[in-house]
């Protein structure tokens, strides 16, 4: 009889109904990271035990899986993997794993380090990297072993909060919905002949103001968001060829010093166009570091030379160039493009944030027109990174849009994902569209300043 009642209960718990702790919301922006997906929970700590044979008799040979963990600051964290749990005492190398975090309402992802393994497939409970381990020793906590598989910073991803108050595991599967029935929120043509008339219509641009042969677009950011690179894509797009003139890469501080005016040319041999980028030191959230506000307004009412080294500390002071007589309209900025990190956007800081409100501030001042290029889109979700023609058909993508135009005050429309070239050795068509359309959108922009500015000129006085 007592065996009896044993087994009830123990068929009671195993098909009791397993409820997830995850939000409705917070599923959908998980889901928004993996693509076109639907989560299934297959493991909950909570019910099924912390010991490593409960996890691996419901985790084991199901393919692609979502680890969910929660502690008792309230973080909510965790880690994918595309390659099954089997046991195997493996080495498991996966590109697609990342760890994620919550900060604030959006995951950020860290992807695994190059060179390192995703994950030791043993018998035990799930680690990754061999650095982050959950559930480690069969007990609620995360452990930390300090290696380097994963660039991640233990207060931001976790608040430094060892203890969890709940550890899942979701099925990852391909939603049974064609995507191809989704609405992209955005419409772009990825055809070659749509390169093609871009770049036709951007040869072909004339400024509104015949005094202007060429419109100057200035790109403002923080350090490392990409805005030589952006120079070097669109070079690349027109000399045919994967270019590198202006330095660009990740270092923790501004690789441009000086002001740099890139014209460029319509192939080797081809004639300048109609535009010139203008490259500037990076923005820097500390005083006295990267681009001077007072400087930006120089730049902005072309007083500063090409070439002019940037002094953090010291003002750019037009007397040391003599420039006695104020800047002509072709000298001055047209457009005003403020280059940021898709992978980035939610761990902006509340100084550099209000560095960048003060530029606009400026820039709204002289009434020069504005966009928000969004770089590293592909780094910013998987789904993108497989498939550059998903972007506008990613939910979490357009949250970043949506993120972006509410941290800067900019509206949605002026908002455009793009991917630079970074590492790729051959141009990519759909790389190309997003960029000339991008281009294209500036070149309209800096029209539409013109337009003001001829109609102030034209105003009886």
């Amino acid at each position: 009889m007592q065996r009896k009642k044993m087994h009830q209960r123990l068929k009671n718990l195993s098909v009791a109904p397993q409820t997830s702790s995850i939000t409705e919301e917070q599923r959908k922006q998980l889901c928004a990271l993996l693509g076109d997906v639907e989560l299934s929970l297959l493991y909950k700590a909570s019910v099924h035990g912390y010991q490593d044979s409960a996890f691996h008799q419901r985790c084991d040979h199901q393919g692609p899986t979502l680890l969910v963990a929660y502690n008792h600051s309230g973080y909510i964290f965790g880690a994918y993997t595309s390659v099954d749990y089997t046991q195997s005492g493996q080495y498991i190398t996966d590109e697609s794993t990342f760890l994620f975090s919550f900060q604030g309402k959006i995951p950020v992802c860290i992807k695994v380090n190059s060179g390192h393994y995703a994950r030791v497939d043993d018998a035990e409970m799930p680690n990754f990297g061999q650095q982050l381990y959950f559930c480690y020793n069969n007990q609620p906590v995360v452990y930390n072993s300090g290696n380097n598989g994963f660039s991640l910073n233990p207060a931001t991803m976790y608040g430094n909060d060892t203890r969890l108050t709940e550890c899942e595991v979701y099925k990852v599967e391909q939603s049974s919905a064609v995507s191809t029935e989704q609405k992209p929120w955005r419409n772009v043509l990825w055809t070659a002949e749509r390169k093609d008339k871009l770049m036709e219509m951007i040869r072909n641009y004339k400024p509104l103001v015949t005094s202007v042969s060429r419109v100057r677009i200035l790109m403002i950011g923080p350090v490392g968001a990409g805005k030589s690179s952006f120079f070097n894509s669109i070079n690349s797009i027109f000399m045919g060829r994967i270019t590198s003139k202006a330095m660009s890469g990740s270092a923790g501080t501004s690789l441009t010093t000086q002001f740099r005016t890139y014209p460029v040319k319509d192939g080797r041999e081809g004639k300048p166009l109609p535009f010139v980028l203008c490259d500037t030191m990076g923005l820097e959230e500390q005083t006295g570091a990267g681009l001077d506000i007072e400087d930006i307004s120089s730049i902005l009412q072309g007083h500063v030379p090409d070439r002019y080294k940037f002094n953090p500390t010291s003002v750019f002071q037009p007397e040391e160039q003599k420039a006695s007589r104020p800047a002509s309209l072709k000298e001055k900025i047209h457009c005003v493009v403020y280059v940021i990190d898709a992978t980035k956007i939610s761990l902006m800081s509340d100084k550099l944030q209000e560095k960048i409100a003060s530029v606009r501030r400026k820039v709204n001042s002289l009434g020069i027109a504005q966009i928000v290029l969004m770089t590293k889109v592909d780094e910013a979700c998987p789904q993108v990174e497989e498939n550059l023609q998903s972007l506008y058909l990613s939910s979490y993508i357009k949250s970043k849009v949506q993120e972006v135009s509410s941290r800067l005050g900019v509206p949605v429309s002026c908002v455009l994902p793009v991917k630079n070239y970074s590492q790729e050795l051959e141009l990519e068509l759909n790389c190309d569209v997003l960029l000339l359309t991008a281009l294209q959108q500036m070149l309209n922009f800096a029209d539409d300043y013109l337009d003001d500015v001829c109609s102030m000129e034209d105003k009886p006085k």
